[in-house]
């Protein structure tokens, strides 16, 4: 026994790095070597912290930085890090040996006897014992290690994954403030609009009295205006709708900005062009490719834990007890016994059910590599048609500012022509509507310009880049030790709802 405990002693420190299973290396995915748009151009250097700020409006500033703070999915993917380095640590703490203490006292009384004829009563005694056990499980091919290992991916993946989540909870922010504000232009276009076609209504109508128009002009001069304006509700309702999303992304109720919001200001103007970098950026950048390669690496250990239960488990125990009859002598005055030895245990049959845990692995470690790379595809896939949407949607701006601008010029003068009977109603008609639908198309435009430049700002990997405190619990308990359990008294939905307060 003595020999064997020392070769085992020899044995685990060279054996304490062996492990079975495949060694994760990042696997190397080819990306082009530039953008599409760079034409063969050096490529500026990726710029992308706090990019919202090149959309110069610090109301969307101060609303990303209450989002950050206050999101539930930021809140929820904040408790994911913690439960991923909870079980980081218990994957490291099977790596150590695990020491308990145990203790006892027992009251005995031993029956009626007799010695050489001489009757002995039934005595009463007491019995103390206390002692502790220790365990050791070797590890000799990695499988704890491997669970150490994966447990760690794991904690880079949860990292990733708050990450991801802070830059899709950014553009969204981003993006339901600027249809706010787009939406707000787009009434009040609405209602200068119609306030003019009012007025030129009034002006057929007097003409009309005065014998120089028809009242079919009259007619169509109020339905135009009418039709402008049944389009004010339509532009308030994805208003309103944007508020309350907002409201919502930043954790608090519906409508809790729309107060604050209340007051129109001018559509975001992203200053342009945003430099991009190269492709292979995007590996490094974007936290969802991030997220999906810890995770291969991840699975990839699993095979290794997997594998291990094929081959033998070794593990060291040990025992140290001892007993007295008074408590006072334990340790003292008692009898002492101590166990230690090795255990084995050898895999003999098991139906194939061990190696088939391997294959399992193997699967979903080969369905996480297919993820990553299916993320890396979408990733320059994202960026690409993001380029593509802002450069368009830029030559589009232009013609629709041009277009805008000549068609207001066209309405002014075949009103003026119109008042002094130079020009026909039809033509102030054609032109008044075709006027609103030109300003109207470019106060979308801009609205989806500012959202292009979002949304390639996003694919990039733009996000958030300040610090990030996910150690502290959303709910924190408190009397949790030892205590008298309480019932639990369920509550009707109505009480419940009864409970729930807005944010102030």
């Amino acid at each position: 026994m003595t020999r064997l405990l020392l070769a085992l002693s020899l044995a685990a420190p060279l054996l304490a790095g062996c492990a079975v299973g495949p060694d994760y290396v990042t696997p190397d995915f080819g990306v082009p070597n530039s953008w599409s748009s760079d034409r063969g151009r050096p490529a500026p250097a990726l710029k992308l912290a706090q990019w919202w700020h090149n959309l110069a409006d610090p109301q969307l500033d101060q609303l990303i930085t209450e989002a950050v703070g206050g999101n539930l999915d930021v809140a929820s993917a904040k408790a994911r890090i913690r439960e991923a380095r909870a079980t980081q640590r218990q994957a490291i703490g099977a790596l150590f040996p695990s020491i308990s203490g145990t203790g006892s006292a027992t009251e005995m009384r031993s029956a009626s006897s007799s010695t050489g004829g001489v009757a002995i009563g039934p005595t009463t005694y007491s019995q103390y014992q206390a002692g502790f056990d220790s365990s050791w499980e070797l590890d000799l091919f990695g499988a704890n290690r491997r669970a150490a290992e994966a447990a760690s991916y794991g904690v880079d993946a949860a990292d990733d994954d708050l990450r991801a989540t802070l830059l899709t909870l950014i553009g969204d922010v981003a993006s339901n403030y600027i249809d706010a504000r787009a939406y707000q232009a787009r009434v009040a276009l609405a209602k200068r609009t119609a306030a003019s076609q009012r007025e030129t209504a009034a002006l057929t109508e007097r003409k009309q009295n005065a014998g120089s128009a028809s009242a079919v002009d009259t007619a169509k001069a109020n339905a135009l205006a009418a039709s402008t304006e049944a389009t004010i509700p339509t532009y308030e309702s994805s208003y309103q709708q944007a508020v309350h999303r907002l409201g919502v992304l930043l954790g608090r109720d519906p409508t809790a900005l729309s107060l604050r919001l209340s007051r129109a200001t001018v559509i975001p103007s992203p200053r342009l062009p945003l430099p991009k970098g190269i492709p292979a950026d995007v590996l490094v950048m974007r936290p969802d490719v991030r997220k999906a390669e810890r995770q291969l690496a991840q699975y990839t250990a699993k095979i290794g834990q997997a594998t291990a239960a094929l081959y033998p488990d070794v593990s060291l125990s040990g025992t140290v007890s001892t007993s007295a009859l008074k408590l006072g002598d334990l340790g003292k005055s008692s009898t002492i016994g101590w166990s230690i030895g090795p255990s084995l245990s050898v895999p003999i049959f098991n139906g194939g059910k061990l190696q088939a845990a391997v294959e399992v692995a193997e699967a979903q470690r080969d369905q996480y590599h297919v993820a990553w790379q299916s993320a890396v595809l979408s990733a320059l896939e994202d960026v690409e048609n993001a380029i593509v949407n802002l450069a368009q949607e830029r030559i589009r701006i232009r013609s629709l500012t041009e277009s805008a601008r000549r068609y207001s010029e066209a309405a002014r003068l075949s009103r003026s022509l119109y008042e002094t009977g130079s020009s026909t109603f039809l033509d102030v008609l054609d032109a008044e509507r075709s006027q609103f639908t030109a300003e109207d198309s470019l106060l979308a435009s801009r609205a989806t310009l500012a959202k292009d430049y979002v949304a390639l700002a996003k694919a990039l990997g733009g996000g958030w880049t300040g610090a990030i405190d996910s150690s502290v619990p959303i709910v924190v308990d408190d009397n949790t030790g030892p205590h008298l359990a309480q019932t639990v008294v369920a509550r009707s939905p109505k009480r419940f709802s009864e409970e729930i307060k807005p944010s102030p």
